[in-house]
């Protein structure tokens, strides 16, 4: 049994911690089930699981949720286009998300992948200084796409 103030008590009957506990007006919580004898602690419950809850909180506010944006391009994108959409790739790169860029094919342009699949190379290229990429690209129906995450 340990005590209010993390004192060791020693061994005790139930009774016994339980009436200790009620003195305190506090908890007796078990703390390890599984030992032999079994350890029990004398703290108000109600002021741990609070803790407990805060801390929690804390640790979730301090961790940072990826988003995966998305960039959608045709194969006969134009340069002024290529650049502006490899612009914003790239601030969204720095912002630490990672990036999905989709080529979709529109009609017939499917017959022709090999020129979605020289975009996507592009844009490797062009945002390989901050980036790498971490799936290469693939086809999946009418669509390309390659996912391209922030360098360590």
């Amino acid at each position: 049994m340990i005590g209010v103030n993390g004192e060791k008590l020693g061994v005790l009957s139930i009774r016994e911690a339980l009436d200790k506990a009620a003195e305190n007006n506090l908890d007796l919580v078990l703390v390890s089930p599984n030992t032999k004898p079994v350890v029990c602690k004398i703290m108000n419950y109600g002021k741990y699981k609070f803790e407990q809850a805060k801390k929690e909180k804390e640790a979730k506010k301090k961790q940072k949720i990826l988003e995966v944006k998305e960039l959608r391009v045709t194969p006969n994108i134009e340069e002024h286009d290529f650049e502006f959409k490899s612009k914003n790739a790239r601030k969204f790169l720095t912002d630490g998300n990672k990036v999905k860029i989709t080529v979709k094919f529109r009609g017939r342009e499917v017959n022709n992948v090999k020129s979605g699949e020289n975009v996507l190379n592009k844009f490797i290229e062009k945002l390989e200084d901050i980036s790498v990429v971490e799936k290469k690209p693939k086809l999946e129906g009418r669509n390309m796409f390659t996912i391209l995450a922030k360098k360590a």
